[in-house]
């Protein structure tokens, strides 16, 4: 028996999957934390800084947030992934399941996180420009949107077509494509007796791009980071494209 999630909102079902948190249970969370640590150094946020951590997951950068003294809000649409995160809930930390698409508080936050490539989920482009536009309405005047997404271009260059994976007992089959205007990673594996088959897509999006919707939406770029040591961009060998957007 074969069980096939091919919908257009993929994520939705992925995200919200056990074989989801174990395909990556080893995600680098030093590494995670030496990118906030960096990006509080350049940002210097006051104390009292309100902040919103757009599509959380189970909420590692929020919660290392709220360690360092600030009031976090972590947002997504994976609701075993906010039970999860739940747990560490206090009173300057809060999870919450929400459609980034949607405003969630306006006029409320002095730094919007959008971390480890959690945006270009959609099929439409209209959905990517609702999201920016989400974002600014969501901050202060003068608040600052940080956006961490992959250089498509080295992806692409580096793709690893075929490797297999097991983890828990449970051999996950991963396919890597570039396809109709998205890198999509095919995941299949059985457990108990059922076949899997997943997919994830992330829209491939570059610096242009990501100028073209901040515009649109009234945000300003003020840095462009290529890795999580906030070195200068390069399309040709950075690992990341972090931006740095300020609300007029």
């Amino acid at each position: 028996m074969s069980t096939k999630h091919k919908t257009q909102d993929w994520f939705a079902e992925w995200f919200d999957s056990p074989y989801y948190h174990i395909l990556y249970r080893h995600r680098n969370d030093t590494e995670a934390q030496e990118f906030i640590d960096n990006l509080l150094n350049f940002l210097q946020p006051g104390k009292r800084a309100k902040i919103l951590d757009l599509a959380c997951g189970k909420g590692r950068h929020s919660i290392y947030l709220n360690e360092k003294g600030f009031d976090v809000t972590g947002i997504d649409l994976s609701a075993k992934s906010i039970e999860q995160a739940k747990q560490f809930e206090n009173q300057k930390l809060q999870f919450e399941v929400h459609d980034m698409r949607q405003v969630y508080m306006e006029n409320h936050f002095d730094l919007v996180l959008n971390m480890f490539t959690s945006f270009g989920y959609f099929e439409d482009e209209k959905s990517d420009e609702r999201v920016v536009e989400s974002v600014l309405k969501s901050l202060k005047k003068n608040g600052v949107f940080v956006l961490d997404f992959m250089n498509s271009k080295k992806i692409i260059s580096n793709l690893i077509p075929k490797e297999t994976k097991t983890i828990q007992g449970i051999e996950f089959k991963i396919e890597r494509l570039v396809e109709s205007g998205f890198i999509v990673k095919k995941i299949a594996f059985s457990d108990k007796g059922k076949e899997f088959n997943y997919e994830e897509k992330v829209k491939i999006l570059a610096l242009p791009d990501f100028e073209k919707y901040f515009i649109n939406a009234g945000l300003v770029i003020k840095s462009v980071f290529g890795n999580y040591n906030l070195n200068p961009f390069d399309q040709d060998h950075s690992d990341r494209l972090i931006l740095l957007a300020k609300k007029k």
